[in-house]
Parts: C-alpha cells; structure tokens; sequence
C-alpha cells in the first residue's frame, strides 16, 4: 500500500491509520467508512483516504486550501469520494452532522483551538455512538524541548518546560503543546477508551538532511527507525508529536456536546 506523498512526517500517521480503518471497517460491517477530516486542508490524508474506498470530508475554514483539495482529488480520481466545506471545529456543526461518522480525524487542530475540550468534544460528538474511532494529532512538548535545546537555545528549552502551554516565549508559532500523559487524560475525559499512543517524528526533525544521505537508502532506514521507536514509552516522551487513537463503542458513552 502507497503512503501518502506529504512527507516522511506522515509515515507513522499513516500506517495507523491505514490499520485503524480497516480494523473499523471489519467492526462495522461496512467497507466504505465515513470519514471526517477536521482541518484537513489540501487533503494530505482525505484523499489517499479516499483511494482506500472511503467517503470523506474535509472541514477546513481556509478556502484557498478546500480550492487544491478539490483539484488534488480530482487528479487522483476520487473526486466523488471527497467533499470540502468551508468551516472549523468551533461551528463544526453547521455544517456537519452529529454522530454520523465511522472515523475523525483531529489532526493538528487541538494545539490552536481556544478551548481544547470543548474542540475535543465536538470531534467526539461526530462520531457514531456505537462505534467509531478518533485519530488525533498534536504537538509534543517533549519534542519542542529538546529541539530548542539542541539549537543551543537552552533559556527557550526551560521556558517550555515550566509553560502550561508548553511554550518557549512570545515569538513561539505554536499556541499549545501536549505531554503524553497530558494528552491521554484529555482524550480519556472526552468519555474515548484509548487504543493506542505513538510518538511521532522522534527523530526525523532533529537529524539534518545532510546526514540522511550519508548512508544508503537514508530515508527508508530513517522511516524505519521512526516506525520501530513510535510505540516506546521512553521515546515517544520527546517526539515532535503525538498520535492518538481511540473509540467509542467500548461500553463507555462519550461526552455530549452543549
């Protein structure tokens, strides 16, 4: 099976994923799922989602992006099996159903959104009630920390540390950071039975590409050493970012939304 052409970034996501749905898929009964894509954008996972045979749609406030999501999807030769609306977690509901979805994914949203529960619980509302899985993605302080350190940036690295937003300083892009724990006892309280959490780009935004091609095959050798390192407790504490699956269906209702 393909990975999805974004980057080496993408590649645990992706095996996951591709896991997750089948596995869904087989739960349900159903072979083609209804995916959510919230903030999905130009459709980095929406569309070889859409190549697996899934319906999916993407939710980004961006129309510029919904733009090249349509074209990419067309290019591909999915573009029944993709719809764009213009929107965002906020508002989710105006402009999609309540529990209609066999699989969310939360990808890169919750870091910015003002109030992380409550994005949190529109994303859990979406889903089906009697089954249906959350694949979430958001940054790791563990990572920033280290990444600051590395670049000799050793005052940043202890501001993130005593941050609750896990924050270096003004000037930091990201509004919002996650420690592992952190982010499993948030998805936990959203009423979701956690599956399974990896660290992503462990390593892969600290080496620089330079010494990718001192050794053959350097990428594929770097994929593997993010893949073997993405389920270890001990290192996922440091990753870039974090990568969460969990469902509903498992004898715990979700959390409605207000």
């Amino acid at each position: 099976m393909s990975r999805p052409s974004a980057s080496l970034r993408t590649t645990v996501v992706w095996e996951a994923l591709q896991g997750a749905l089948d596995q869904r898929a087989k739960a349900s009964g159903r072979h083609e799922l209804r995916v959510l894509d919230t903030g999905g954008g130009t459709g980095n996972f929406a569309v070889p989602v859409a190549r697996l045979g899934h319906r999916v749609t993407v939710v980004d406030p961006s129309p510029n992006a919904l733009f090249a999501l349509e074209r990419r999807a067309a290019e591909a030769g999915v573009a029944e099996q993709v719809h764009g609306v213009q929107g965002d977690v906020g508002g989710l509901f105006d402009v999609v159903e309540r529990q209609g979805y066999d699989v969310v994914f939360f990808h890169g949203v919750l870091e910015h959104v003002d109030d992380p529960a409550a994005g949190l619980r529109n994303a859990v509302e979406a889903l089906r009630p009697e089954g249906g899985t959350l694949s979430l993605l958001a940054a790791g302080l563990g990572g920033a920390v280290l990444g600051r350190a590395l670049a000799g940036r050793f005052t940043e690295a202890r501001a993130a540390l005593g941050s609750p937003d896990g924050r270096w300083g003004e000037s930091d892009p990201m509004p919002r950071r996650f420690t592992p724990e952190g982010l499993a006892e948030l998805v936990s309280g959203s009423g979701l039975e956690i599956v399974s959490l990896h660290g992503v780009s462990v390593f892969t935004d600290l080496v620089p590409g330079a010494l990718v091609d001192t050794e053959p095959e350097g990428l594929e050798a770097l994929a593997r050493l993010e893949s073997a390192a993405a389920e270890r407790s001990d290192l996922r504490a440091v990753a870039a970012r974090l990568h969460l699956l969990a469902e509903t269906g498992r004898g715990v209702p979700p959390t409605s939304g207000t």
